[in-house]
């Protein structure tokens, strides 16, 4: 249907100058040379030039033209000033319209080439998640909160390390090309610490550093650090994010937390502990969701979160990527309407293949 919509949109004001211009015509002809309609005909072209483009809005132009001269000549205006201004008041409105049509192409244009840069960018900064890691199928969902855009202050990775599958998902605080800067560095910081650190507090503190540099005043960065070997478990740090979700091989959703949440990256400065890593157990056939607030706060018109320990039934589909496309249109139509925040998902499935072998380091 949402397609459906800017479709129906974009024919009707396609065919409003034509429109415009035959009401226009049909109610001259009626009502006779008195009401003074005729410069009306110049709505033609004016509203081609703010849809069409500079073709289309000379063509119209050139129409309005012909009929401006036509029913002129029908009401006798030439006689007196009245027609010769119709005529200079549609010759001049096509030449705006044209004006106004090649300035909107060049705006698309340009729009056009920032958008492809966007799209690099994204491809650069979040890399798709490999399918298979180790024992592990992965299929990840980013949903943005600023219309058009593709990426934001969300971010998540999956590296492939020496010492297991190391996993991030982060939050941060803030919008805009700041918060792309800041998930940039984050990214940067994981991908390189996630092969050199053997433990996953090391790695934790490698980020703080980084994020610590880059951060200025009271910015931080909430995320959550899981390391999953070949033991069946899984092992957690969490810088002040929400819980992730585990479900097991029946179907019940647990939410592991921490024995004690810490400070979100970048406010290490600021006192509160290093964060404890606990261990939490994730054996074949159990999946693990982590995700950013952007799911969880998002609401319905009452104001009612999203409740997604109830909605766990809907990553049961047999594709990862299926399952947590599933869950995404139900977050968007819980909202129903666009998401305040964005909101990241990242889908783990334990199936169990590639133990026992070697991590890939690529």
């Amino acid at each position: 249907m949402t397609d459906q919509k800017p479709a129906a949109s974009g024919t009707v004001l396609s065919c409003m100058p034509v429109a415009v211009m035959a009401v226009v015509a049909a109610v001259d002809v009626v009502a006779g040379p008195g009401v003074g309609l005729l410069p009306l005909v110049s709505l033609g072209p004016a509203f081609s030039g703010l849809v069409g483009g500079w073709r289309r809005t000379a063509v119209i132009g050139v129409v309005a033209l012909i009929l401006c001269v036509g029913l002129g000549v029908y009401d006798g205006l030439f006689e007196e000033r009245r027609g010769f201004v119709a005529i200079g008041s549609v010759a001049g409105v096509t030449g705006a319209g044209v004006a106004a049509a090649v300035m909107r192409g060049r705006r698309e244009a340009e729009l056009a080439s920032v958008r492809s840069i966007a799209e690099v960018a994204q491809r650069v900064l979040l890399r798709p998640v490999p399918l298979t890691a180790g024992p592990l199928q992965a299929a990840v969902s980013y949903t943005s909160a600023v219309a058009e855009a593709r990426i934001g202050g969300d971010l998540y990775e999956v590296v492939a390390s020496p010492h297991g599958i190391r996993v991030i998902v982060g939050d941060v605080q803030g919008k805009g090309l700041a918060a792309v800067e800041t998930a940039a560095v984050v990214l940067g910081a994981f991908r390189e610490a996630a092969h050199d650190e053997p433990d996953l507090a090391g790695l934790g503190e490698r980020l703080e550093r980084s994020v610590s540099r880059e951060l200025e005043g009271e910015k931080f960065v909430t995320a959550i650090l899981a390391e999953i070997g070949t033991d069946h478990d899984a092992v957690f740090l969490n810088y002040g994010h929400p819980a992730p979700m585990l479900i097991r091989v029946g179907g019940s959703a647990d939410f592991p937390q921490p024995p004690s949440y810490a400070l979100p990256l970048g406010l290490g400065a600021h006192g509160g502990g290093d964060p404890k890593p606990y261990r939490v157990g994730f054996a074949p056939g159990e999946q693990l969701l982590l995700y950013t607030d952007g799911v969880t706060e998002a609401r319905d018109h009452s104001g009612r979160f999203y409740p997604l320990a109830e909605r766990a039934h809907l990553l049961k589909d047999g594709d990862a990527h299926l399952a947590l496309e599933a869950l995404r249109e139900d977050v968007v139509q819980h909202a129903a309407g666009p998401l305040h925040d964005d909101a990241a998902m990242l889908l783990l499935r334990y199936h169990g293949h590639g133990e026992g072998k070697s991590a890939p380091t690529g």
